[in-house]
């Protein structure tokens, strides 16, 4: 339920022969579970680059296959190329792109690593977060000396792989997994066409800075250290690099950016920062472009920040925080930032069946009247829980906005964005519902010819009723935690709209109740008691709360209407 998402960018010793490096994306493909998202071959280098994405166990799955088929197809013994390597797959970073972190990506790396050390006899090294030492965290390090010094380097014990033998394999040479932020190519477009201005302010900006000189920053004379070293500056952002380019298709000039871990410096901020140098220079910026796509948190986080520097409540829907984001980052200036090709998690939705939570209105009632067995009660109580958490945001986002309630914006703003974090969660969960459904469906539906058939038929039922379970118990706990938001918002709200969070008061109370009847409907199914008790108990505890937080609520709002 966490959609946890990763991506994976291998690194194939092969950018000339169009059949090969086919077949190895053609591996990736055909892996449930995971979307080729790019492939870029390069024939100088004779390396092509391979991007996909997916479900942590699936992209690993994708992975290994995809690096199997590349020691059967390359032969690192003839293999030439521009840029330093050292295996047929030379390195395979994992990046965490949602609902995963750092910690958990190294682990499914050490995964990858050691299968791909174990049934394909490749020495693999890991790296950056992966890495097991100091001094094997930067791939270059690691890389050294390329393929043609790793026999000599296998021999030294210093240089031990992380998994797999000490032996030298001239077809397929040796491998580095690990796990690394997620990098993004960023470019801020100016209204000048002045590359010395551009890369001035790229200078003020990126961490390694500029050389420190006496008099005039550019033409002054060196300031040098104890050692006859140049004295560096640095810039003003942290894990950034950057640089000044002119442009002739667009004829302007761009500060370039590499964004090499966006947890320190994300795009609104170095953006702003561009904007606030530029200005010191005389200069506008008039907009910037993503190169690539990226993961959906780099324009959330981006237009939750531009609504806070508004003074605006950030609790408003996904769809309204990345137009904000486009927006104000000026995304649209040289070319049309289209979110759906753009990021990620939507990419990876493409070709897929729309989910319940993505219909009309009029198509969900449709759908839910026909003859269809789902989506029905469990998926409706969920959709309930999502109009309560709903109106609980609106209600607050009405009050953030009330003149003469300024000092109080930050309040609303916090109870909104809560709010909106339900209300997407209870959403998930209308699908969520529907899908446990079918799943009881599919056990009911499977062989019991033979003994062990029966055996597993009945072990997978048991497995799906507790499923089905588990997602109602889910909608009640969810849609509980909207009442605290509710009540408070029909207390401390904007008063025009006392009854939007009566309403809501009772949607969270029939979505709880609905999932209760879901809940003692599929208990039946469950065999061992202990389990049963535990559910029941929770979900019991669960409803008489509810009836109380509801009751509150609806005294509290017939008051102040009568």
């Amino acid at each position: 339920m966490s959609n946890q998402i990763i991506e994976c960018v291998p690194n194939f010793s092969e950018g000339r022969d169009e059949a090969v490096i086919a077949a190895i994306t053609q591996e990736i493909k055909n892996t449930p579970g995971v979307k080729l998202l790019n492939v870029d071959p390069g024939k100088a280098t004779n390396r092509t680059v391979v991007t996909f994405a997916g479900a942590p166990t699936d992209v690993i799955e994708a992975a290994f296959k995809a690096i199997k088929k590349a020691t059967e197809l390359i032969d690192m013994s003839s293999h030439h190329g521009e840029h330093p390597r050292m295996g047929a797959t030379d390195v395979c970073p994992l990046i965490p792109l949602a609902n995963i972190t750092m910690e958990e990506t190294v682990e499914y790396a050490k995964k990858l690593a050691k299968r791909v050390a174990e049934e394909l006899d490749v020495p693999t090294y890991l790296y950056e977060y992966a890495a097991t030492n100091e001094e094997r965290r930067n791939l270059s390090v690691i890389r050294e000396g390329e393929y043609e010094g790793l026999q000599k380097k296998l021999a030294d014990p210093n240089w031990k792989p992380d998994y797999g033998k000490a032996v030298f394999n001239p077809k397929s040479g040796a491998t580095v997994i690990g796990a690394r932020d997620f990098l993004i190519a960023y470019n801020v477009n100016l209204n000048s066409t002045s590359t010395r201005i551009a890369n001035a302010i790229a200078f003020d900006i990126r961490e390694k800075g500029r050389e420190k000189r006496i008099g005039h920053p550019v033409i002054g004379e060196k300031v040098l250290n104890e050692n006859g070293m140049p004295v560096w500056v640095p810039g003003t952002l942290k894990s950034v690099k950057a640089i000044g380019w002119y442009i002739e298709e667009y004829g302007v000039v761009q500060i370039s950016i590499n964004l090499t871990n966006i947890n320190i410096t994300p795009v609104h901020i170095a953006f702003d920062e561009v904007v606030k140098k530029a200005a010191e220079r005389g200069v506008r910026v008039t907009g910037s472009e993503i190169v690539g796509m990226v993961p959906k948190s780099v324009l959330i986080d981006a237009g939750r920040y531009y609504l806070a520097k508004q003074k605006r409540s950030v609790g408003v829907p996904e769809e309204e925080l990345i137009r904000i984001a486009i927006l104000s980052l000026g995304l649209n200036d040289i070319g049309s930032f289209h979110p759906n090709e753009r990021v990620i998690e939507y990419m990876l939705q493409e070709g897929k069946h729309n989910p319940l939570n993505t219909l009309t209105i009029r198509e969900f009632a449709n759908l839910t009247s026909s003859d269809s067995p789902a989506p029905g009660g469990g998926s409706i109580s969920a959709y309930l829980g999502a109009l309560g958490a709903s109106l609980g945001a609106m209600v607050a986002n009405l009050s953030a906005g009330k003149r003469g309630w300024e000092d109080k914006t930050e309040y609303f703003s916090e109870m909104a964005d809560r709010a909106q974090i339900l209300k997407e969660e209870l959403l998930n969960l209308v699908d969520e519902d529907t899908a446990a459904f079918n799943t009881v469906m599919d056990a009911f539906a499977l062989p019991k010819t033979t003994e062990t058939e029966t055996q597993i038929r009945k072990d997978a039922i048991t497995k799906a009723n507790i499923y089905a379970t588990e997602v109602p118990l889910k909608v009640m706990q969810t849609a509980f935690k909207s009442f605290d938001i509710i009540k408070a918002m029909c207390t401390d709200g904007n008063p025009n709209s006392i009854t939007d969070g009566g309403v809501g008061g009772l949607c969270a109370r029939t979505a709880i109740e609905g999932a209760y009847f879901n809940i003692l409907t599929n208990l039946g199914g469950i065999k061992d008691e202990a389990t049963k008790t535990g559910f029941r108990q929770q979900a019991e505890a669960i409803l008489a709360d509810a009836m109380v937080k509801e009751a509150e609520i609806k005294e509290l709002v017939l008051g102040r209407l009568k």
